[in-house]
């Protein structure tokens, strides 16, 4: 029986991608591709979802590409830019099984720790969750094991009873490892689909 239904963020909740500030910024989307390919990379990123501040991943890379300097700045000058908005059918979703009152409702997300508040201040769904796990604040990421067995621990949950979403399937296949019941988050339509049987609701 689930008891805790674990959401990831980005992706699944909140949409976020830098194409939404760099198509301000480049004419082409070939520009923003080899941008994002060569330049600020998900890597690159990652990083400071591991702990890195982002002060210092920025001059890292201005070392690297000091012809890209402007662009780079951009990145976390303008990165509010980078948020749409909320996903509205999952937000609707994670609003019923909050209200169901079954289930423990948290958050795993590889997100940077001087970025995530501004998150918190503009989405007020944030603050429905029994709790959350911010990858820069715990200095673990994302398909880490450690990550998902520290939400375990941290609020006494059993994998067993869990189910995790994710937009990203190497997230979600690690989960599974951990034993944690996962759906691959495509729509809010296909997560209702899988959702609903395993924690025996109707969407």
């Amino acid at each position: 029986m689930i008891k805790a239904v674990i959401f990831d963020l980005g992706g699944v909740l909140i949409d976020w991608n830098p194409r939404y500030l760099y198509r301000k910024i480049f004419r082409q989307e070939e520009d923003i591709d080899l941008f994002l390919e060569r330049v600020c990379t998900p890597a690159w990123n990652e990083e400071q979802d591991g702990g890195r501040s982002l002060a210092e991943a920025t001059e890292t890379l201005i070392k690297e590409f000091p012809e890209q300097q402007e662009y780079i700045r951009a990145y976390y000058d303008r990165w509010e830019e980078m948020l749409k908005g909320p996903i509205g059918g999952t937000v609707e979703l994670f609003k019923q099984i909050k209200d169901s009152g079954r289930f423990g409702v948290y958050a795993l997300t590889n997100w940077s720790a001087e970025t995530f508040p501004i998150a918190v201040q503009r989405y007020d769904f944030l603050s429905w969750f029994d709790g959350i796990l911010v990858s820069g604040d715990e200095k673990l990421k994302k398909p880490a094991p450690e990550f998902y067995e520290l939400l375990l621990s941290r609020y006494s949950l059993l994998a067993e009873e869990s189910v995790f979403i994710d937009d990203s399937l190497r997230n979600v296949e690690a989960a599974r490892k951990v034993g944690i019941r996962s759906v691959h988050f495509k729509s809010a339509a296909q997560l209702a689909t899988e959702l609903g049987p395993l924690l025996d609701m109707r969407f």
